[in-house]
């Protein structure tokens, strides 16, 4: 029987290779992940599930903004005002030139990336949108000259040593 750990914050080594097959090619067959890892492709498919159930991955299609017609992207950083922190993070996540917020420490309360077409939706996202949320104090807009390294939303993993304890 396959002697999977139960706890949700931890993975063993076989489930940390099958998100680093995962991370290589998402459509990769279990059968082959099965083969490569010498376990069966029903063990392969729990641990693929229970990783997806516990939130621990998801397997996702990573679109290419550029492609799409969106070739300017930015990351704005945003002060709050008061205590509408909660408020302003969801309503500026609903708009959907916002592909990535996150709340912060430093300088600003949060972030935001943005994906515009050109400059003038992005002129248009910033005065007809971002500007008009109650709460919203300063923005301060860093548009991306070149994107050295963009992993998606897939996490390098820790050596196999620290995440496993071994």
């Amino acid at each position: 029987m396959d002697q999977h750990n139960n706890n949700k914050n931890l993975i063993d080594d076989i489930d940390q290779r099958i998100i680093e097959a995962l991370q290589q090619d998402g459509r990769r067959p279990f059968t082959k992940i099965a083969a490569d890892l010498g376990i069966s492709e029903a063990s392969v498919r729990q641990r693929v599930s229970n990783l997806i159930n516990n939130q621990v991955m998801q397997i996702v299609a990573v679109t290419n903004p550029i492609k799409l017609g969106f070739s300017l992207a930015s990351m704005i950083g945003i002060r709050v005002s008061g205590d509408r922190l909660m408020e302003v993070a969801q309503e500026i996540s609903a708009f959907d030139e916002v592909i990535y917020l996150i709340l912060c420490t430093g300088s600003f309360d949060m972030l935001a990336e943005v994906v515009c077409r050109d400059n003038d939706h992005l002129l248009n996202f910033l005065t007809e949108k971002l500007y008009k949320v109650q709460g919203v104090q300063q923005a301060e807009t860093y548009m991306y000259l070149r994107v050295c390294k963009d992993t998606g939303t897939a996490v390098r993993l820790f050596p196999r040593t620290l995440m496993c304890g071994a």
